[in-house]
């Protein structure tokens, strides 16, 4: 208020003064005091147009600490715009608060979820990213060249798009799902990439197609077996000794027959039984274990055998942790798995020629822990390894390179892994087959 009274007064006394100068100009022209009158009236002018420069800077200073986040300068109480300004600077105070904590949540939301993100120029230049892309990828992402082929996908794009790639993440193959958006984000054209994982999900439905089938194919082959090998073995019963024949082989060959069909009956039903262990595989009953002393025992079991034939077994532990497993069920993957290597190495000692020197066989257990921090249980053997036209049916249900083997035991081992939310993976390695239990 006093700012007002201080340019009443100033305009008032220019007012006054321009009368009086009117008055004496008029009356005794040119004078002194005129001239003295002029001189105090430019004062005056001079004074209000400083008065008026002052509120100027004051109010431009004010808006402008408001614009860079300043909101302790303000215009004095008795300012005229001092009430207007306290509106603006409220607002300003709840617009910059309100998108802070939009920022904050939306970084925290980042952050948090399981969905790895990036967010790249038009040059491919990494701007924003989430600890899930590591985690996902297994390194950080600062432009997308990093994501090789991929990344080149990504750039060319110049619409939104959504693929699914492998992604070699340290020693094990994934598979991801990707989704590309271009959007306009403060004026800048943003590429926003979200990844995710898809391996699991593409396994549960494996796993669910092939116990479909087995339920099936039990069902069905089952319900012939039955009455194929009861007719067989009531014929063979039914059959009297003093039955002729024009020719004793036509006998022979009759009993052969009956004979070979409740046989292969009989073996058709042991295997329809292994089948059936696929889809009737029970749930892990989980409880906290140490893998260690698990090792141990499968050595132990193993030893005789692997003394016999001259095969070393070893133990390596790289690190100790309880886990939450059923015990029974990963041992018995364990014990699949060091079967499968003895039969080879034995198999390699057999069929070796005399001149040949056979590498040392040997098969080591090993408990460690990957890049992914993820505990695994391992067993590398010294044998020829799997092929590489191979190894992608490995653990299809019933495939086998075994002249004698059911084609059981990989597929229910890798089950049995996948129902402990972990994965039975083959490491392809410079000599010898390595299969890895990993634990989620």
């Amino acid at each position: 208020m006093q700012s007002h009274w201080v340019l009443a007064g100033n305009l008032g006394a220019l007012i006054g003064l321009n009368l009086l100068a009117c008055y004496l100009l008029l009356r005794h022209g040119l004078s002194a005091s005129l001239f003295l009158l002029g001189l105090i009236n430019i004062g005056l002018i001079g004074h209000i147009f400083s008065l008026f420069k002052r509120q100027q800077r004051q109010a431009e200073m004010v808006i402008r600490a408001l614009a860079n986040g300043d909101s302790t300068l303000g215009l004095g109480h008795q300012h005229p715009m001092r009430q207007q300004f306290e509106q603006v600077k409220d607002q300003m105070q709840t617009a910059r608060f309100n998108a802070e904590q939009q920022a904050q949540f939306l970084h925290a939301l980042l952050i948090h979820i399981d969905l790895a993100v990036l967010v790249c120029d038009d040059d491919g230049e990494v701007i924003e990213s989430n600890p899930a892309v590591f985690k996902l990828l297994g390194q950080s992402i600062n432009h997308l060249n990093k994501l090789g082929a991929i990344g080149e996908l990504l750039l060319a794009s110049d619409t939104n798009l959504r693929t699914t790639s492998q992604w070699q993440s340290g020693e094990q193959l994934d598979t991801l799902s990707i989704q590309l958006s271009i959007a306009t984000i403060q004026g800048k054209n943003r590429r926003v990439i979200s990844i995710q994982s898809i391996h699991d999900q593409l396994q549960h439905k494996e796993q669910q197609a092939y116990k479909r089938l087995t339920k099936v194919l039990t069902h069905e082959v089952a319900n012939s077996i039955t009455p194929l090998a009861s007719l067989a073995h009531t014929c063979t019963t039914l059959l009297p000794e003093s039955l002729q024949f024009n020719d004793q082989e036509d006998k022979q060959d009759l009993q052969l027959a009956l004979n070979t069909i409740a046989s292969r009956t009989q073996h058709l039903g042991e295997f329809i039984a292994r089948f059936r262990q696929i889809s009737r595989l029970p749930a892990p009953n989980l409880h906290p274990t140490d893998l260690a002393p698990m090792l141990e025992r499968v050595i132990a079991l193993h030893q005789q055998q692997a003394s016999k034939h001259g095969i070393t077994l070893t133990q390596q532990t790289e690190t100790q942790q309880l886990v939450m497993l059923d015990a029974s069920q990963v041992e018995q993957v364990l014990i699949n798995l060091v079967k499968n290597a003895l039969e080879v190495l034995i198999q390699q000692q057999q069929t070796k020629q005399p001149s040949e020197l056979a590498p040392e066989a040997a098969i080591r257990l090993t408990l460690g822990q990957n890049t992914a921090q993820q505990y695994y249980l391992e067993v590398a053997d010294t044998g020829p390894g799997i092929a590489e036209h191979v190894v992608e049916m490995i653990f299809v249900p019933f495939f086998t390179t075994k002249q004698h083997g059911s084609g059981i035991g990989l597929s229910l081992s890798r089950q049995i892994m996948l129902n402990h939310g972990g994965d039975l993976i083959y490491l392809a390695k410079e000599q010898g087959a390595c299969f890895r239990c990993v634990f989620g």
